[in-house]
């Protein structure tokens, strides 16, 4: 129901009404409907267009590294990060049940935030690494 009322442009940041009724945790587990309901079809692309893009840069340093370990550590974070994502947006959008995961990066909570900050700096830190060999 959020994510259709918030049609292409969205209903404007913070005037989302759907969070007072119908959504059970709309701060931490289901914020991906409460996006689409304030920035409309165009925010919730906007996210998902920086998930795809965290999936594309990230296979791509785990490929181009000429460690083993480094390639393979920089593969499970990004795949930890985006299907953490995924699982997210599937649940809030009613695809399959709740898992009770939290959107990285945006969703509120501590430990979680913590974690997917420490992953993209190991992952920064192997790009930034193969980007020093190749020079």
């Amino acid at each position: 129901m959020a994510m259709g009322s918030g049609g292409f442009w969205g209903v404007g940041l913070g005037k989302s009404t759907i969070k007072m009724l119908f959504l059970p945790e709309a701060h931490t587990d289901f914020i991906f409907p409460i996006i689409g309901e304030e920035f409309g079809l165009l925010g919730t692309s906007i996210v998902l267009l920086l998930f795809l893009s965290l999936f594309y840069y990230g296979t791509k340093i785990a490929i181009n590294s000429k460690n083993l370990f480094g390639s393979i550590t920089a593969f499970g974070i990004t795949l930890t990060i985006v299907l953490q994502s995924v699982i997210n947006m599937s649940v809030s959008v009613g695809l399959i049940p709740t898992k009770g995961l939290s959107l990285p990066f945006i969703s509120f909570g501590g430990s979680s935030i913590l974690i997917a900050m420490a992953s993209m700096g190991i992952l920064i830190n192997i790009g930034k690494q193969l980007k020093e060999r190749n020079e």
